[in-house]
């Protein structure tokens, strides 16, 4: 076998497989599954994105944080505000969303896969980038999880005429069943093949970018790109039931909460049933305050704390992982004519600004709640995973984490397995969970809220998996989220 690619949709992991079946490695196909997303999952990532990539192999173990930066290095002062736009994920839950010109932060998911590539990679960029140039130009039907993500994100498409006539090409949004195109997009992936990063941070396609955001309001600027670049920086790790876990370090918040609700059930011990995540995920909550969003915009670690997003995993047969995470946030509504940029609205994104919008300064990162993961067993690889939605990311990477590690599931197991969220007093939980234990945490006061079927609301995690005893590979794609799992 060589490898196994878990995407949040198929053509993107079986672009990513065929490149393991020739002869790739597990960041050649990440970063194919990658930009084949692009043009399959437009709404959620791209040129205009942001995000991370953890890889392990060959006895290292490397973040590559390629987040989204705050603008405004060359000075420029906002002409317009956030806009608000309710989005209703079901009849119960909404979430409120600010975006336009004002939203949009620098991106890096260029600057960040060329980065990946060039230090881990063995394959031609031009051969990675094909099958999203294909996919992206002939089209692709759209599919009952993306049809979903359209619908329910059409409030900020329908603001600016660029993405209104991107998505409602025959006058109508796109649904299921229609073909999706992104021409200009598969023009801006064969400008990356062939020329790399350089042109969307110093050449037209920046240009273009920051003119239109200043003209419009924003502070994108050709400063904040020009000097935009990815860094590598060492994961946090710790233990968890004889394995070790090792997920996004600050600035990013998301893999820290992780670490720590993690550090919580190692010391309890015991079974890690819905009442001891609800513990661990109070504690982190009761962590995540203002101290905890001043040391992450200062790039400390608060040191006593260890004591709408795309993902993609994948696993080769040598045993390298690439773990990538990319998000547009909920997208800005703001696409570039000429460009196939759409922004990413992460300057809008409250559980991202949690001091208040814009007061992150110029050119440090945004704080993500995104958290690429790997487990490792006696230094090799046993999991790798990492998982879309919002503020649900860390308790969906959690929970895989406790069934994959604690309770032995396969990877596939794990990522069905019904989870629960806890976050403002209120603890939402799927179909699945043990009632019981439900109704013993509402005995100790604290409401549940019983959703009453699986949602994009609980996040999309993608894994993979590797047995050390054995060394078969194996993966899971979250139904939620529209995931699927291909092999090479």
């Amino acid at each position: 076998m060589n490898g196994v690619v878990a995407a949040g949709h198929p053509i993107a992991a079986e672009a990513g497989a065929q490149v393991l079946r020739e002869g790739g490695n597990a960041v050649d196909a990440a970063v194919c599954a990658v930009l084949t997303s692009f043009a399959v999952e437009s709404p959620l990532t791209g040129f205009g994105a942001g995000g991370f990539m953890m890889v392990h192999g060959a006895g290292q173990t490397a973040l590559i944080d390629f987040f989204v930066a705050a603008p405004g290095k060359g000075g420029a002062e906002r002409g317009v505000e956030l806009a608000p736009v309710v989005v209703r994920f079901d009849a119960d839950t909404t979430q409120t969303f600010y975006v336009g010109p004002a939203s949009c932060g620098v991106p890096g998911t260029a600057a960040g896969l060329e980065h990946a590539l060039r230090r881990f990679g063995s394959a031609p960029l031009a051969d990675l980038a094909a099958p999203g140039i294909r996919v992206a130009r002939e089209g692709a039907p759209v599919n009952a999880e993306q049809g979903y993500i359209l619908e329910i994100l059409w409030p900020i498409h329908e603001r600016l005429e660029e993405t209104r006539a991107l998505y409602a090409p025959q006058g109508r949004p796109l649904r299921e069943g229609d073909v999706f195109r992104f021409p200009e997009l598969a023009d801006a992936l064969e400008r990356f093949a062939d020329e790399g990063a350089e042109p969307f941070y110093r050449g037209e396609v920046a240009t273009a970018l920051s003119g239109f955001v200043r003209e419009h309001g924003g502070t994108l600027g050709p400063t904040d790109l020009a000097e935009y670049e990815a860094i590598e920086r060492e994961p946090i790790r710790v233990p968890f039931r004889g394995a070790e876990v090792l997920t996004n370090p600050p600035p990013s918040s998301g893999g820290i909460l992780i670490a720590y609700a993690l550090s919580q059930l190692e010391r309890l011990g015991g079974r890690s049933g819905p009442e001891r995540l609800v513990e661990a995920m109070g504690a982190a909550n009761e962590a995540r305050n203002e101290a905890f969003a001043e040391a992450l915009y200062g790039d400390r670690l608060v040191g006593d704390l260890l004591g709408s997003t795309t993902h993609i995993s994948v696993l080769d047969g040598d045993g390298m992982c690439a773990s990538v995470t990319c998000s547009n946030g909920s997208g800005s509504g703001v696409l570039v004519p000429g460009t196939g940029v759409i922004l990413n609205n992460m300057l809008g994104e409250e559980d991202l600004n949690p001091l208040g919008f814009h007061a992150i300064a110029p050119g440090r990162r945004v704080p993500s709640m995104m958290a690429p993961t790997v487990v490792l067993r006696d230094g090799e690889i046993a999991l790798g995973l990492g998982s879309a939605g919002s503020n649900r990311i860390r308790s969906a990477i959690l929970q895989t984490v406790v069934r994959a590690v604690e309770e032995g599931m396969a990877a596939g197991d794990a990522v069905r397995a019904p989870r629960l969220h806890f976050e403002q007093g209120i603890v939402q939980a799927e179909p699945g969970i043990d009632e019981e234990a439900l109704a013993r945490i509402e005995a100790r006061g604290i409401p549940v809220l019983r959703r009453p079927r699986v949602n994009l609301f609980f996040g999309g995690v993608q894994a993979v998996a590797r047995d050390p005893a054995s060394g078969a590979l194996s993966g899971g794609g979250d139904p939620r989220r529209g995931g699927s799992v291909a092999v090479a």
